[in-house]
């Protein structure tokens, strides 16, 4: 059996699968980040590595399984974090966690174009390199230490090796897509040596296997193979079945992250889509994501709603378009149409004849725009798409499923699996161990779907409407951001 661990924001969650790949049991434990000051988002390393034995035993206990039926393990989990840890891998300071912003003055001066076209990410202070640049200008203990990210961290800590995937690698500012490594000029603009970053590999090779510390943190048996691991934006499409072109992942989570799969490395010189190694070879080309469905918990907390169900029925209520109300999710930035670090959301077209239901809809459907702008985007630049499959929480919502379809004459697709980034991570071991011969094959034996809605042509002009005034609103709005 195998054991896929998923690093949240949130939780640390965990799943068994036998050898067929089926999910046995799951389970989670949770924890939150913390914020020091505006724009500054951390979290201590400790609430992942406390987490793990707890969490393994209760999936262990779910599945009927025994810690001596693990044959191995993979790890996930958040991108973009940045751990400076001692050479014992001891944290000299808490993640800087992928919402964190402080280090916008580290990438000013530098040649953005240059960092686009060699790496594929937008330049941005929320990636490694520049948290590591404001790590060792601000940090003395950070001086000589080698720099993670969570999945390499906690593989780090499992095994003794410090390793990371190509995948991950490609999101720090420092990785050349074309030279598959570490690249030489990216080094030395932002200052960093190549021996502070941990080496690199495939995400389904064997990191090592578990040694003392590992079986401590994690209640298993020394020796268990733990595969190298990878960054959630990538495990969860895995685990959702998409490895090959031609369906959009949309994971609907805190974050809503919007991507698809590639052959080919091409790079947005628009700066909304970032292009990253993925699995077999291929790119993962996609928008890191909004706050999403963290929009919908603000709004179910702000209205006193009593859950998510709720927030649905209301805006079921009211027809598509919301009767002129438009929302512009924003309330941590904005991510699409354009990344605006200081845009703030807001409603627009308000009357005295709405209410909660006219704005609950309006929040459904402008996070929707949002995922509109990556998809004509990603079709700008000559990726196919034929389907939308929804993944994450949010997928349980058919409102919200049923918005996306409508908006954009696309089925939609619910996987049957919720949480699929704990599973991606399964499948990474799979292979590492020689479970599964490939991640084609394994990635073709989960990722079902419960359900496909195809659009309903009658709201398209509805749509239509609804997606101009957002799209007003936005460039309206910029001059104040």
């Amino acid at each position: 059996m195998i054991i896929g661990i998923d690093i949240g924001t949130q939780s640390l969650k965990v799943v068994v699968l036998d050898d067929h790949l089926k999910v046995c049991g799951s389970a989670s434990s949770t924890y939150q980040p913390t914020f020091p000051k505006s724009g500054w988002a951390e979290q201590d390393p400790e609430f992942w590595t406390a987490a793990l034995a707890p969490t393994i035993a209760r999936a262990l206990s779910a599945s009927g399984a025994q810690p001596g039926n693990i044959c191995g393990l993979g790890v996930g989990g958040q991108l973009d974090g940045c751990i400076a840890v001692d050479r014992a891998c001891k944290p000299v300071h808490s993640c800087l966690i992928w919402m964190d912003r402080r280090a916008e003055k580290e990438i000013l001066g530098l040649p953005l174009d240059e960092i686009r076209a060699k790496s594929g990410v937008v330049p941005d202070a929320t990636h490694m390199a520049a948290k590591i640049r404001w790590l060792k200008a601000n940090v003395p203990a950070a001086d000589g230490c080698l720099f993670h990210q969570p999945t390499s961290y906690v593989v780090h800590r499992l095994t003794g090796r410090a390793v990371m995937d190509h995948g991950l690698a490609s999101t720090t500012m420092l990785y050349g897509l074309a030279s598959r490594a570490f690249d030489e000029q990216l080094l030395e603009l932002f200052g960093i040596d190549k021996a502070v970053l941990p080496a690199l590999a495939d995400a389904t090779d064997r990191a090592g296997t578990l040694n003392a510390e590992g079986a401590r943190l994690t209640g298993l048996a020394e020796g268990i193979p733990v595969a190298v691991g990878t960054g959630d934006d990538f495990s969860t499409p895995l685990g959702g079945g998409i490895v090959e072109p031609g369906r959009l992942a949309c994971v609907l989570g805190t974050a809503e992250v919007v991507g698809a799969v590639h052959s080919e490395p091409v790079i947005d010189t628009r700066d909304l889509v970032q292009t990253h190694a993925f699995v077999g070879n291929r790119f993962f080309i996609e928008n890191p994501g909004w706050l999403s469905g963290g929009a919908l918990a603000w709004f179910k907390d702000t209205f006193r709603l009593s859950n998510f169900a709720e927030l649905d029925a209301l805006a079921e209520a009211v027809s598509p378009g919301a009767e002129g109300i438009t929302f512009l999710p924003a309330l941590s930035g904005t991510m699409a149409p354009e990344w605006v670090a200081s845009a703030r959301g807001c409603f627009y077209g308000l009357a005295s004849a709405h209410g909660t239901g006219h704005m609950a809809r309006a929040v459904l459907e402008g996070t929707a725009f949002a995922m509109r702008d990556v998809l004509e985007r990603l079709i700008e630049m000559g990726l196919e798409i034929e389907a939308i499959r929804l993944l994450g929480g949010g997928a349980k919502s058919r409102t919200w499923a049923r918005i996306r379809a409508d908006l954009t004459s696309l089925p939609v697709e619910i996987s049957e699996a919720i949480d699929t980034a704990p599973i991606g991570s399964a499948l990474l071991a799979a292979v590492a161990v020689g479970v599964q011969p490939d991640l084609l094959t394994a990635a073709s034996r989960v990722g079902g779907v419960a359900e496909t809605i195809e659009p309903t042509l009658q709201h398209k002009t509805a749509y239509e409407d609804g997606f101009a005034n957002y799209r007003k609103l936005f460039e309206t709005l910029k001059p104040i951001f």
